[in-house]
């Protein structure tokens, strides 16, 4: 079939894209390489460099693609910059995702699957793993955005008939995730680490976030093509990772050994969120393989070999 992927440069998205063409997929990235990279579309896709907040730009490529299904990865995803510019945060998760999902009806896309946020919906949770029928009460603008698409997706199913799937991730870690500026803590730590920097860890450490590694999130992706019709599902592993535990589990694969800087807890920064996959695994079939330190060890790996590039 055909897939367009959004956010098809990023760091995840480029994976799924990836993916799908592994599995015989014909594939179309669109891009507007403001956090992407050029370099991470694959060669065998084509590719659109494009924002989804021009809606001319997604006409008119909808009418020269023709995807059957849309992968929609393009977000802001940055929690402290929603806080501050929230403007910016719901142009683009908002307003960006109704004008593709205006688009995508109107080209008579089949199938949408949205990337949504797991780790920032819901707060701090009530209980542990968390469930997807927990109350949702974000605490910052991003976990609002990305949750209010949900319900344009629903509302577009209902008008229009347009089957949706939405995977709620949780803190994806893994090759391609940029240790630069704003981007996940393993691939922060990692890339200090390599250049002999210690790393600072904001409060007491015992943050507690779910992990889950790009290649378990590309095969969720790939069994959303034809499972899981109208509905929400956490990707996660079930389990709490903190960030002491990173910083150790990372000492002990880089042989490091200089002790963490501390700085200032930030505010308003969630304590403790990990998911309860179950409902992934019985609808989709989906749980995660890849243990958390296979996947750091992967992840240095890779950051190994490409820092020389940089």
């Amino acid at each position: 079939m055909k897939i367009l992927v959004t956010g098809g440069a990023g760091f995840i998205g480029s994976h799924v894209a990836d993916g799908y063409l592994a599995s015989g997929h014909e594939v179309a990235v669109l891009d507007n390489l403001s956090t992407g990279f050029r370099r991470n579309v694959p060669a065998a896709a084509r590719f659109y460099e494009a924002d989804i907040r021009d809606q001319d730009a997604l006409r008119r490529i909808m009418e020269e693609f023709a995807p059957d299904v849309v992968n929609h990865h393009a977000a802001q995803m940055d929690v402290r910059k929603s806080l501050d510019d929230p403007v910016f945060d719901a142009d683009c998760n908002i307003l960006g995702s109704l004008k593709l999902l205006i688009e995508s009806q109107r080209a008579g896309v089949r199938r949408i699957i949205y990337a949504s946020t797991g780790g920032a919906m819901y707060g701090e949770p009530q209980s542990l793993p968390v469930e997807e029928s927990h109350p949702v009460k974000p605490e910052c603008a991003y976990g609002v955005s990305k949750h209010t698409v949900e319900h344009y997706l629903e509302l577009y199913r209902r008008l229009y008939g347009l089957t949706y799937v939405v995977l709620r991730y949780p803190n994806v870690y893994g090759p391609r995730q940029n240790p630069h500026g704003e981007a996940g803590v393993n691939a922060i730590f990692i890339g200090l680490m390599l250049e002999g920097k210690t790393p600072v860890i904001f409060g007491d450490g015992e943050q507690v976030r779910d992990y889950v590694y790009v290649s378990d999130i590309v095969e969720a992706n790939r069994l959303a093509l034809d499972r899981g019709d109208n509905d929400a599902f956490h990707i996660g592993s079930g389990r709490g990772t903190s960030v002491n535990d990173i910083y150790r589990e990372l000492s002990a694969i880089l042989e490091w050994n200089k002790s963490a800087v501390h700085a200032a807890a930030r505010a308003g920064e969630i304590q403790r969120v990990y998911l309860n996959a179950q409902k992934a695994d019985r609808i989709l079939g989906w749980r995660p393989t890849v243990s958390f330190a296979e996947g750091l060890r992967r992840t240095v790996d890779w950051h190994r070999r490409e820092r020389p590039a940089r």
